[in-house]
């Protein structure tokens, strides 16, 4: 039997045992070595509010439409973030080794079974930290995130949310050349993104964030701005910070109404454009180039040479037998944590 994280109802998160699949000629099995909690998208389904437990979404359509929600508790296996290593090999199987790494995307649980071709595709340098693997879906995230904001060198970009993903495209909007104005209310992360090489840290709490930046930008704004807190009145302020007619990319999982996101002020008057940045999918003007997998493949490839620090941004690591103080933690006390991992090292 395999262990899973199970949210069971609105905030309570168990494990739970569930049957391990047989493996077929040209599948693997990987053990699970370590499993990232997402503190964005993940917390909605463990808090009950994500609206796919809310609504029906129709797929044909692309529209949430009224009928049974399409998902409802229990939730098994949700998340996104896991490297484990191969420990069984189908009979048919010749580019995958017993020891191989392998990153991707299976869900809070010991064990999973991919095919040959999935686990290939996803084989982590042995030389690297086998943790950098549990990146590959939020480094994609943010990496989507930079290429919609189409940003330019020598440009200024505002950050606003350092969680996760936000410390990601801080990274990467420095690497493509920009100057990377962060925003967060969290001394902390502000203090990290610093060190991590961004330019200026801003707290909003000390007031007029909008205003700042243009002092910063001799009076102009900056040229992009990337939300990535899931706040409507952060999102509000990016608008304010950017320079007549430009772009802010808005990535976070924004939730309810949007309270404090005021369109008839800055938005209307400087014909702001605000795109929303999500992992389904690249800019149109690069789908013949970019895919979710070139995503991952590059996010995980900038970690592996040096070039993208993933494995700082790990704040707590847990044994599975854990989570649900983990879920809880993140929950009820996000400043305490970053990147919170679950080790499954004693399922072995």
């Amino acid at each position: 039997m395999a262990s899973v994280v199970s949210f069971t109802s609105p905030r309570v998160a168990e494990i739970t045992d569930e049957s391990e699949a047989a493996l077929a000629g040209n599948e693997v099995r990987i053990r699970t070595l370590y499993s990232g909690i997402s503190a964005g998208t993940e917390l909605t389904a463990y808090r009950g509010s994500n609206p796919y437990l809310q609504k029906k979404w129709s797929p044909e359509r692309r529209l949430f439409v009224d009928g049974e929600s399409t998902l409802s508790y229990p939730v098994h296996g949700w998340g996104y973030e896991e490297v484990g290593e191969v420990v069984e090999l189908g009979s048919d199987v010749t580019t995958v080794a017993l020891g191989d790494r392998i990153w991707g995307t299976w869900g809070h649980r010991s064990s999973t079974v991919k095919t040959e071709e999935y686990a290939a595709a996803r084989i982590l340098d042995p030389s690297a930290d086998p943790r950098i693997g549990i990146f590959s879906q939020i480094g994609a995230i943010a990496l989507n995130v930079v290429l919609d904001a189409d940003i330019h060198v020598g440009e200024t970009v505002a950050v606003f949310g350092l969680g996760v993903p936000g410390q990601i495209v801080a990274q990467l909007a420095r690497l493509n050349g920009a100057r990377v104005i962060a925003v967060d209310g969290i001394a902390g992360r502000r203090k990290l993104a610093e060190e991590l090489g961004a330019d200026i840290v801003l707290d909003p709490a000390d007031g007029n964030v909008a205003e700042r930046i243009r002092e910063l930008t001799g009076g102009r704004g900056a040229d992009a701005a990337l939300e990535v807190t899931g706040n409507h009145r952060a999102l509000h302020e990016a608008i304010r910070s950017v320079a007549y007619s430009s772009r802010v990319c808005a990535a976070g999982f924004l939730q309810g109404d949007g309270m404090g996101l005021r369109l008839g002020e800055e938005f209307h008057h400087n014909r702001i454009q605000v795109i929303s940045s999500q992992i389904s999918g690249v800019s149109p003007a690069l789908q013949h180039r970019w895919d979710t997998y070139r995503l991952n493949t590059t996010a995980i490839d900038l970690a592996v040479t040096g070039k993208l620090n993933l494995v700082d941004l790990i704040s707590h690591t847990v044994p599975l037998a854990d989570a649900a103080a983990a879920f809880s933690m993140l929950d009820e006390n996000p400043q305490d944590a970053l990147q919170v991992v679950l080790s499954f090292e004693e399922n072995k």
